[in-house]
């Protein structure tokens, strides 16, 4: 049974603060907004998930707001994007799962870093159960100690972990066998055009088949055609993310295009 999120914010609280994150007085400095898209489960016709994408405040590409990050006001942008996702997925009623990509080099020690997003859950009443916390592949993890202790704390609360970007980045086969998230997105790159590519289709099965045997959801992101959507389906997956399905929602909950199903 999960610890209550009440419980786990208090035993933060009680610990001493000897993260230099957690100190860390910096101002963002910059506001940003959340666009959401639909993870879809193919087989029940559900929404299984939003992943919770930023942008500007006005609706502006992430990139607007990216820009503006720097090692001084990582961790204090980490916070506030959990804090936001958290508060928007609550304002737009939000159906199913909410997805949330995180920073690994933006937390110190996750038993403290979390404190903020399970003061956010239970303020906007949203179940930490619902909440999916995406790391990238794309982004240098030099400690697979730190990694490890953060996937194995998140696990330990209750949220569900997922690889992102899976084939375009730095970790590969050794942070699976390592880490062994409950998904893995396969990258983009490995699903365009999937039904024209036998290279692609011999990495993707042999993918699905690992999967299986680790007891690993595999979602498909960036699917764009129902041809790509057919070869996937056909090797057993049923979670899809893409614009065949549904284009990201500025500050609201995605609307699943029927004829995609």
């Amino acid at each position: 049974m999960h610890k209550s999120i009440q419980t786990i914010a208090i035993n933060s609280q009680s610990r001493p603060h000897s993260c230099s994150g957690c100190n860390n007085e910096i101002e963002l400095g910059f506001d940003f907004e959340y666009a959401f898209q639909p993870i879809v489960n193919i087989n029940a016709k559900t929404i299984f998930a939003h992943e919770a994408l930023v942008r500007g405040p006005n609706g502006e590409g992430a990139q607007s707001v990216l820009s503006q990050v720097n090692n001084q006001n990582t961790y204090k942008f980490d916070q506030a994007c959990r804090v936001k996702a958290v508060k928007t997925a609550s304002e737009v009623n939000l159906e199913g799962m909410l997805s949330i990509n995180f920073m690994p080099n933006a937390v110190y020690r996750p038993e403290l870093c979390i404190r903020t997003t399970l003061e956010a859950a239970e303020k906007y009443n949203f179940p930490t159960t619902n909440i999916i916390f995406e790391f990238t592949e794309q982004e240098l993890i030099e400690d697979s100690t730190h990694i490890l202790n953060i996937v194995t704390e998140y696990k330990k609360i209750g949220f569900m972990t997922a690889l992102d970007d899976f084939g375009a980045g730095y970790a590969g086969l050794n942070f699976i066998a390592d880490f062994q998230p409950d998904l893995i997105k396969i990258d983009m790159g490995l699903i365009r055009n999937i039904d024209k590519s036998k290279s692609r289709q011999s990495i993707v099965k042999a993918t699905c088949r690992m999967c299986e045997e680790l007891n690993i959801k595999v979602i498909a992101e960036g699917v764009e055609t129902k041809e790509e959507k057919d070869v996937l389906a056909s090797y057993g997956i049923f979670l899809f993310q893409g614009y065949l399905f549904c284009k990201p929602s500025f500050k609201a909950r995605g609307h699943v295009n029927e004829d995609s199903w």
